[in-house]
């Protein structure tokens, strides 16, 4: 039976025709009524075709004798696309592959606009940032790979070891017990540096200069000698020390520590030449750099790292944040000035209003510029409400960024922390290393998936099938 056939037999009134369809091996009969409800699909396509080799150009076999489409696709795919034309939307379950999803709908010839409102978000959140998904992949595949390269290195087992007890707190005691000390001088050493501002604590000398007590100061070097000895081992025991300063948390090591040498060697020079006496105030500048030191936290917070990567993969919102408030305060603070600056020397001038917006839209409220008039006050209460709007809109996408980078980043501790490299590496001399890392790999990554249960989506899918 031709298309043309199957199309007369709809026009003719005779709307149970059927068309079987074979995808993959899993077969389904269609009724025709159904497939021209959509008659930009693929299927609908088939209603309307003239000859044979028309039919063959959307599917990949057709057999006239039993009337059926054969089409060699993803078996396991085609229901969404059966539950589609039954209910005229599509549901996407947790476990797919989105970009798969994407790929064979779009085979189909079926719109994205047609996925439900319970599966759209989910869908499109993880089809614009592809990079997301793929993070905890590229994570784990550089640990093993890393790990890897202590095979053929000097020593390599005790300086995997050490690099799995520096670099993953949590992996073993040895490691915690580390991160805790870690942990415990660079709190120190912030809270030695914000006492030593308070006066009750400086020595003040007989020409009227002030020096740091004594006691803050070993405190200083003793955390200064903490750092740079966890910075040279931790350079030691790289797995490639010229990819060592490539990495975020190493930069930050090193910058912790680089103020204080270079502080040293100022006063060095200072001292030699008086006339270079105006590098000392370059000193003091850079002794306030040790604040940075706080983020050597990041290293021993799953919080902070996760934080870390919403920020690098939420430019988007970030920048459209910064959009929103920069518009808002650009309209805000020039109504104001034209409103108050007759009446009030603090919005006198737009960029004295700009700073009052600024203030008001991102609700801080410091007082200390404030509208006097009633139009005034109606133009702050206004700046005051769209700045919550423009706030919070943002912020609820950052913020689901940032729950399922914490889920992973968790996850990913975890299945680390469950490797062992001490017995089995080293017995794999006759075995291909890159097979044997994938099949780690692939072991370790099934343990870090998510096993989605049947939603309600999914059980109205099953149910519309049955």
């Amino acid at each position: 039976m031709t298309g043309t056939q199957l199309r007369d037999f709809y026009e003719n009134g005779i709307e149970d025709t059927e068309i079987s369809i074979n995808v993959g091996g899993y077969k389904r009969r269609l009724r025709y009524d159904t497939l021209l409800r959509f008659p930009e699909t693929r299927l609908c396509k088939l209603l309307t075709c003239q000859s044979k080799e028309s039919i063959l150009e959307l599917c990949d076999d057709y057999d006239d004798t039993k009337n059926e489409f054969y089409f060699d696709r993803n078996p396991d795919l085609f229901p969404y696309v059966l539950h589609f034309y039954n209910t005229g939307k599509l549901h996407v379950m947790g476990e797919l592959c989105v970009f798969s999803f994407c790929q064979e709908i779009e085979y189909w010839g079926i719109n994205e606009f047609f996925i439900d409102s319970c599966c759209s978000y989910s869908y499109h959140g993880r089809k614009v940032e592809p990079d997301q998904d793929q993070w905890d992949d590229k994570k784990i595949l550089a640990f093993y790979h890393d790990a890897s390269k202590f095979d053929r290195q000097p020593l390599g087992s005790f300086r995997r070891r050490l690099w799995l007890a520096l670099d993953n707190p949590g992996y073993s005691i040895l490691s915690r017990i580390f991160s805790i000390l870690s942990i415990l001088v660079v709190i120190g050493s912030i809270v030695t540096m914000c006492l030593n501002s308070l006066q009750d604590f400086q020595i003040v000398n007989a020409n009227g200069s002030t020096e740091e007590d004594p006691r803050f100061e070993i405190v200083e070097h003793f955390g200064i000698a903490w750092f740079t000895l966890e910075l040279v081992v931790r350079f030691a025991v790289s797995p490639d020390m010229t990819l060592f300063f490539k990495h975020p948390l190493n930069i930050i090591d090193f910058i912790s520590i680089a103020p204080f040498y270079i502080t040293l060697i100022v006063n060095l020079v200072v001292e030699s030449s008086p006339t270079l006496a105006n590098l000392g105030r370059v000193a003091q500048v850079l002794r306030l750099m040790r604040i940075f030191r706080i983020l050597k936290l990041a290293r021993h917070s799953t919080g902070l790292r996760s934080l870390g990567a919403t920020l690098k993969y939420s430019y988007r919102e970030v920048g459209l944040l910064l959009l929103y408030l920069s518009v808002g305060i650009s309209i805000f603070s020039v109504v104001a000035y034209t409103i108050e600056k007759e009446e009030n020397d603090g919005l006198a001038t737009i960029p004295a209003c700009w700073w009052w917006a600024t203030v008001s839209m991102t609700t801080v409220g410091y007082g200390d510029v404030v509208p006097g008039s009633i139009a005034g006050k109606l133009t702050a209460s206004a700046c005051i409400l769209a700045g919550i709007l423009v706030v919070v809109l943002p912020i609820t996408l950052i913020f689901n960024k940032f729950s399922h980078f914490y889920r992973r980043q968790k996850q990913l501790e975890n299945a680390m922390r469950s490797c062992d490299f001490g017995d089995g590496v080293k017995d794999i001399a006759s075995v291909n290393l890159r097979d044997y890392y994938a099949q780690r790999v692939k072991s370790l990554m099934a343990s870090i998936s998510n096993i989605s249960k049947n939603t309600s989506s999914e059980q109205s899918l099953n149910d519309s099938l049955n």
